[in-house]
Formats: C-alpha cells, sequence, structure tokens
C-alpha cells in the first residue's frame, strides 16, 4: 500500500497549507488520507518557505 507525507507550508501573510507529497494537492487542514488521491500519510515534512518571505520583506525595508 502507497502511502505520502503531508508538506507542511507555512506563510506570513497567508493561512498554513498542507500539500500532499503524492499529488501534490493543497489543503488547509492534514487528514489521515488525502482527499484528492486517497493516499494513507504517514508523517510529515515541514518547509520553510516563510523564511523566504522573510528574506524578502528584510530587503525591502532594510533590516
Amino acid at each position: 500500500m502507497k502511502t505520502a507525507k503531508w508538506i507542511e507550508k507555512n506563510h506570513l501573510f497567508r493561512p498554513d497549507e498542507y500539500v500532499c507529497s503524492a499529488c501534490g494537492a493543497s489543503f488547509r487542514k492534514p487528514a489521515p488520507a488525502c482527499p484528492h488521491c486517497g493516499v494513507k500519510m504517514k508523517g510529515g515534512k515541514y518547509d520553510p518557505h516563510h523564511i523566504d518571505e522573510l528574506e524578502a520583506m528584510d530587503m525591502l525595508f532594510g533590516d
């Protein structure tokens, strides 16, 4: 049986999102299985995407 992981993406000005590592579908809340492809989830990964957003803000404001 195939399993996948939720990839947690935190954002600075948008709600957090969870992306299925099997099909790439994005949701606001994690579930035991992906609602799009039906693959069961096992664990999770963290994507520090918000760090890129913070660096962009630092460049704009000169901090």
